[in-house]
């Protein structure tokens, strides 16, 4: 049985990754800020969904060791973890950056997908395969300015997941994946952005003006499709819109 692991899977990129995930029929376990009433609804035997701010890492840490996590795994043969949730701010220059808003980024982007992937790994059984899959970042592969969290925070994935592979262990393959430019909250908060904090606002404007930025939904079902092809893992660092 396939089942996946599912951070941000509420709204925007995730909602499509968990939609797509379960009209396959693949039990998901989302963890999420917020849930989802209305898939809920759609899918009430498949969806599990966890109100959680994985920023909090004490949280993240307490759920984990309970009981629930160890329970949703129990059957599965293939299991995935999506690591999909995450913050674009703080925006701007260091003098402009909030330190708090630097730590729960960093705890966001990069410590809750690392713990997570650890935790998983650590109670794995015999036999069970488990794909983890990083939602990464273009950002994290060519510097823009005043991004300089957003993008650290992105490479760090990509280092964790070529490190990762370098590991060999025999049952984990994992990906950091760029999935492209996409019709989500967080590109309209881009759009919102002063100016002075992220001279390449214009840039993303455009992007919307000419109908650029794909649907979350037709992403989320792109994704799920290279996450569940048989080559999935040869290569560490890989960007969707390739594929």
């Amino acid at each position: 049985m396939i089942k996946a692991i599912l951070t941000g899977h509420s709204k925007g990129l995730g909602l499509g990754i968990a939609r797509s995930l379960l009209c396959k029929g693949h039990p998901v376990l989302g963890l999420s800020r917020s849930i989802n009433d209305e898939l809920q609804h759609e899918f009430p035997p498949l969806l599990q969904q966890v109100a959680i701010d994985l920023s909090e890492i004490s949280a993240l840490e307490h759920w984990a060791n309970g009981t629930q996590l160890q329970e949703f795994i129990e059957n599965a043969t293939l299991l995935l973890l999506i690591n999909n949730a995450g913050l674009v701010t703080p925006i701007g220059p260091l003098h402009a950056q909030d330190p708090v808003e630097i730590a729960r980024s960093v705890q966001l982007n990069v410590t809750a997908p690392m713990v997570l992937s650890a935790k998983v790994t650590h109670i794995l059984k015999n036999g069970q395969e488990l794909r983890v899959l990083h939602v990464s970042s273009g950002a994290g592969r060519r510097p823009y300015p005043g991004w300089s969290v957003y993008g650290a925070t992105k490479a760090a994935l990509d280092i964790h997941a070529q490190t990762v592979k370098l590991d060999g262990q025999p049952n984990v393959r994992i990906c950091s994946l760029a999935p492209g430019v996409i019709d989500t909250g967080m590109q309209a908060q881009i759009r919102e952005t002063d100016v002075n904090l992220f001279p390449n606002r214009q840039r993303f404007i455009e992007l919307n003006n000419e109908g650029a930025l794909t649907n979350p939904q037709h992403t989320g079902e792109h994704l799920v499709n290279y996450l569940l092809a048989p080559g999935f893992g040869q290569l560490a660092v890989d960007d969707l819109r390739s594929n």
